[in-house]
């Protein structure tokens, strides 16, 4: 690691990554080397508690993705796209490296039925205009029902849970290029409308690389568990990317499987040694209150390598809530490892250092919302945040949003990153790859320009703090608010559901005003009016912020990304176009 300043950190890392390859052709490498050992496991607890596992071997995993690969190229041109449109599944992996193995785009999605985000899976079709569409055979139907009411020209739907094993050596496929685009990451929709992360087989591996390194992945000692969804950049490179770099086994089950009982993400953690796995901070809450003493009784934690946290802030008081339940069960406080990252940079970039817990530092919350980190001294209004480490096998920089120079050291910027790992651009969409990718000023060596995350970060001791988003930033009056400071606060209150608050500004006949979206906790039975008046009295008294619109509603109905996060752009949204306030509780 080498410190340029304070505003730029370097990581030293290399793109060594040979022509030709790709997921799929790792996958012939390691199905060649570890052959009948489990190559990927789906825990399917539809039919019960405890879960039925699903296996395949490397060997198996690589014929059913030759068989499938095979079918494809009868269908399919290289280059164009196959779009995914399945549950969790090892069927879902198969789905995906067959795509890639024909020479196609994978667009990894989800199957029509999940609740709430058909126009969203409408739009993102109408958006990469998939010559192909990869699903299972219980869900055809409801595939070709649902691509007929969209105005897509109708592509060919194939089951890939029904075909024909191929005959060894039968087959020759497309030798990928480098920089071939491998797949399109749509983004989950949390600050805008989704769009198509171009990302190429360079992108993926040496991403998928740069994790194993920085979490410990090895070939036989550790396996990959999650129950992120496949179609998100995380749930991805950790279910499939990072397996296929490390010939590591992977290990899935639902999302929605997690949702009903947490228990079963932390049984399947005990089951597999060497398990790294990754969740946004909401998911370690949840788990630390709804997992019993007696589930507990079960739990070995202790051969747990990395815990990944990100996707979202990570609080403080989620890990220590978090290690304070599980502490019993072997958990050691040094596997959680908070990070950043987003899917314009395939989905990794910095994490906290190996073998200690993540670095705490209270700043001065008034100086930090003007924009310049200070520790907080005594008596000062504080803020904690969580350290998102240092970038792996990249380059950081803080910068003026506006100009792109380097700011001052200590002053909050826009977290710039570089390196082999950042995406090309949005699918179809120029103008507005040319204002987030590949900006100046480029390196010498690689002409790698500078992706705009249009988030706000410091760099403070050579370590990443996220502070917020760009657009996200509550401006009332001249000074400036983070949503998630208000959100702690509104969410102290005992009648508000923990993590369901959004805050947010609106246009007011004044200027910004702040709205507050939140759910009331389930089995409480508040005065609603008078928990109304009790969260602007804290907010108030908190942050010196009146606020406009106290929004509360019934458990789960704050507007969600596909992935599960409060959308503050959906609220946002839902807020001004009335849909949600007619159903307002009070």
């Amino acid at each position: 690691m080498e410190t340029i300043s304070e505003t730029v950190v370097v990581a030293r890392g290399q793109d060594d990554t040979p022509g030709g390859e790709s997921f799929a052709t790792l996958l012939q490498y390691w199905a060649r080397r570890l052959g009948d050992e489990v190559a990927v496991t789906y825990l399917d607890h539809r039919g019960g508690a405890d879960g039925r596992a699903v296996t395949l071997s490397w060997r198996e995993l690589d014929d059913r993705v030759d068989a499938l690969a095979a079918r494809l190229t009868g269908v399919a041109e290289p280059g164009e796209r196959a779009a995914i449109l399945a549950r969790q599944s090892v069927d879902y992996v198969i789905s995906f490296l067959g795509a890639i193995r024909a020479g196609l785009v994978a667009v990894p999605l989800f199957a029509p039925d999940l609740p709430g985000h058909a126009g969203r899976l409408a739009a993102v079709l109408a958006d990469c205009a998939p010559q192909v569409v990869l699903t299972t055979a219980d869900g055809i139907d409801g595939v070709t029902g649902f691509l007929a009411t969209t105005e897509i020209e109708p592509p060919a739907v194939v089951a890939v849970d029904t075909l024909v094993p191929v005959a060894a050596g039968d087959h020759s496929w497309p030798r990928p290029g480098l920089d071939d685009l491998a797949y399109l990451q749509y983004t989950s929709g949390s600050t805008r409308t989704p769009a198509g992360v171009m990302l190429t087989h360079r992108n993926a591996l040496t991403n998928a690389r740069q994790a194993c390194d920085a979490y410990g992945v090895r070939t036989g000692t550790s396996s990959t568990v999650s129950w992120l969804p496949l179609f998100h950049d995380m749930g991805l490179i950790l279910g499939i990317g990072a397996p296929m770099a490390a010939g590591a086994a992977s290990v899935l089950m639902d999302p929605l499987a997690f949702l009903e009982r947490p228990s079963r993400w932390l049984h399947a953690l005990s089951a597999s040694p060497g398990a790294i796995s990754a969740a946004p901070n909401f998911a370690y809450a949840y788990s630390a209150s709804r997992v019993s003493e007696d589930e507990k009784s079960y739990l070995e934690l202790s051969r747990v390598v990395s815990l990944i946290n990100g996707s979202e802030p990570v609080l403080p008081a989620t890990i220590a809530k978090f290690h304070d339940a599980f502490a019993e069960c072997g958990l050691q406080p040094e596997v959680h490892r908070s990070s950043y990252g987003l899917a314009e940079a395939t989905v990794f970039v910095s994490v906290t250092d190996a073998g200690k817990a993540p670095r705490q530092v209270t700043f001065d919350r008034d100086r930090l919302a003007a924009g310049f980190a200070l520790p907080a001294g005594s008596g000062a209004a504080a803020t904690t945040l969580v350290s998102c480490g240092r970038p792996a096998g990249q380059r950081i920089v803080i910068a003026d949003p506006v100009t792109g120079e380097p700011v001052e050291p200590g002053d909050v910027g826009e977290i710039r990153v570089s390196g082999p790992n950042v995406g090309t651009g949005y699918w179809g969409r120029p103008d507005t790859s040319a204002a987030v990718f590949g900006l100046p000023p480029l390196d010498p060596d690689s002409g790698e320009g500078w992706l705009a995350t249009g988030d706000l970060g410091v760099l403070f001791d050579g370590e990443l703090f996220m502070t917020g988003r760009l657009k996200d930033l509550v401006i009332v009056d001249g000074r400036n608010h983070y949503p998630q400071d208000i959100e702690q606060t509104v969410e102290d209150h005992p009648a508000v559901r923990p993590h369901s608050a959004a805050a947010f500004a609106i246009e007011h006949e004044d200027g910004e005003a702040a709205v507050v979206m939140l759910e009331r906790a389930k089995g409480i039975e508040a005065d609603v009016a008078t928990a109304i008046a009790e969260v602007r009295v804290a907010v108030s008294a908190a942050h010196g912020l009146r606020l406009h619109d106290v929004v509360f509603l019934t458990p789960g109905e704050v507007p969600r990304t596909s992935s599960g996060k409060i959308s503050r752009a959906l609220c946002r949204r839902s807020y001004a176009d009335g849909a949600l306030i007619a159903r307002r509780l009070g």
